[in-house]
């Protein structure tokens, strides 16, 4: 018995890192080791709270990109990536699809809302002068999420494969390729050969829904857990 009481008990601290709080060191710990007790700062202040001052904007931005994850996963049951398919996927999604033009909708105006609140969260940042000491690093992780987020956007675009997103990629792929040196290469590689086709729809998806909503996942996860660490902005 005291061999399955001491198995019993690894397999317990396994799930449970410390003992039942029943002294003030215990509950100290929990209270220490405890993730969603430490996802905001210890200490706020309070023009930092105000609605007026940081509008929700990073919260408003977060938001959008659950809703664009749960609604892009609901589209990828339908979405066929291929250049024959890809336009009639579409056209099913509005017409075949219960509810698909709906869910079509809220994913592309969730993806516009989310380039408008990062836009203006950076800014309003900018505006209060928050990306001061020691909130550096957070600054340069906020620019990266918004070029990520762009980048989400554009690859997003092609995905329709009708004439508006297959030009509107040409034009984007041929102003990145005639930057000097590194253009054509960069081109090259992006669209999978010098012209916009196969290659490019199954490049840009497997960007739009693995690759850039990773790395935005664990950028935003930095970004939050730098702020609780430097703390919320003071103010101007």
């Amino acid at each position: 018995m005291s061999a399955l009481a001491d198995f019993g008990q690894r397999i317990w601290d396994s799930f449970f890192r410390h003992p039942w709080p029943d002294t003030a060191r215990q509950r100290t710990l929990i209270v220490m080791s405890n993730f969603f007790l430490h996802i905001q700062p210890l200490k706020v202040r309070t023009a930092a709270l105000r609605v007026t001052y940081n509008f929700c904007l990073g919260g408003l931005t977060f938001f959008f990109f659950l809703v664009l994850t749960v609604t892009g996963i609901v589209l990828m049951f339908y979405y066929v990536p291929s250049t024959q398919q890809a336009y009639q996927s579409m056209l099913d999604l509005e017409t075949a699809v219960a509810y698909g033009m709906f869910i079509r909708n809220m994913h592309r105006w969730a993806a516009h809302a989310m380039v408008i609140a990062v836009f203006l969260h950076m800014f309003r940042v900018f505006y209060t002068r928050s990306y001061r000491h020691p909130r550096e690093f957070n600054w340069v992780i906020g620019i990266i999420l918004l070029i990520v987020t762009n980048f989400m956007s554009y690859t997003g675009y092609l995905l329709p494969w009708d004439q508006l997103s297959y030009w509107a990629v040409t034009v984007g792929t041929n102003m990145g390729g005639a930057v000097p040196y590194v253009g054509p290469i960069g081109r090259f590689i992006t669209i999978g050969g010098f012209d916009v086709g196969q290659n490019t729809l199954i490049r840009f998806y497997t960007l739009h829904v693995i690759g850039l909503p990773a790395l935005a996942a664990v950028l935003m996860g930095v970004h939050f857990w730098r702020i609780r660490k430097d703390g919320y902005s003071k103010g101007l």
